[in-house]
């Protein structure tokens, strides 16, 4: 008979991440925010968010938003189209323990048309 915890089994979570300027932030100039797509490896989604958040404010960003999309399994269920790079990246999300970032979007302003026609 075993006295310890029970281990509870990890999954790796889809997360898109907002983010919004910090000094230091490393996104490029010009851009006032940024989208992360983000594989986060948890015993539940929201402890993946929360190490997901944890892990980019050390990196010096300021995160704003977090949508999940779920685990593999779910986005699946919902008729997720899923190719075998993010599939990869999810593997080694999990079997690594962490938070990858996948792919990352700058958000710049639509450009101006002040001035109008001459």
């Amino acid at each position: 008979m075993s006295g310890g915890k029970e281990k509870k089994v990890q999954a790796v979570y889809t997360l898109l991440v907002e983010v919004g300027r910090k000094a230091g932030d490393g996104l490029p100039e010009g851009a006032h925010g940024a989208a992360l797509m983000c594989y986060a490896a948890g015993v539940d989604e929201a402890e993946a968010v929360r190490e997901t958040v944890a892990i980019l404010k050390q990196a010096d960003l300021a995160p704003l938003d977090v949508t999940g999309y779920g685990t593999l399994e779910e986005r699946e269920a919902q008729g997720h189209e899923i190719d075998e790079d993010e599939r990869e990246l999810m593997a080694r999300a999990l079997a690594e323990n962490a938070v990858i970032v996948a792919q990352m979007t700058p958000f710049f302003d639509a450009p101006s048309h002040e001035g109008g026609a001459a």
